[in-house]
């Protein structure tokens, strides 16, 4: 990805993730839709385990949409032995995949930082009953 590359960025689950100000090619409005889109592909995965969408629960931690219209995510897990870890990252690559407009998606499982349940949203908190 070069550096004018848009990234939304979710390293906090309590900080809505939002467009860098990054010069890109692909027009603002554009970015924002492909933004908003992956944003609710992403709500449409579960790890079936928990009843909880992966975006709430915090664990896409960067969404880089580049001029060509390239995806990269960043997502981890909830431990390193989590029984769903072959099949989650396919269900977000299929999931982005599905939102018009993008080019090809990767997606990498990343360990750090670490996750732990502050990075869960209230939304997710919620379901879980977490509070």
């Amino acid at each position: 990805m070069s550096d004018e590359t848009p990234t939304v960025d979710k390293t906090d689950a309590n900080v809505p993730p939002s467009a860098s100000g990054a010069a890109s090619s692909l027009p603002q409005d554009e970015v924002d839709r492909l933004t908003d889109e992956i944003m609710n592909a992403l709500k449409t995965v579960y790890d079936p385990e928990i009843p909880a969408d992966i975006y709430e629960l915090g664990l896409i931690y960067k969404i880089d949409i580049a001029d060509d219209r390239a995806i990269k995510v960043d997502m981890t897990l909830t431990s390193p032995n989590c029984p769903a870890a072959q099949e989650l990252p396919i269900m977000v690559e299929n999931a982005v995949a599905s939102v018009p407009g993008v080019g090809p998606v990767k997606v990498d499982v990343v360990w750090d930082p670490p996750w732990d349940p502050s990075r869960m949203s209230d939304e997710a908190r919620l379901v879980l009953n977490m509070w």
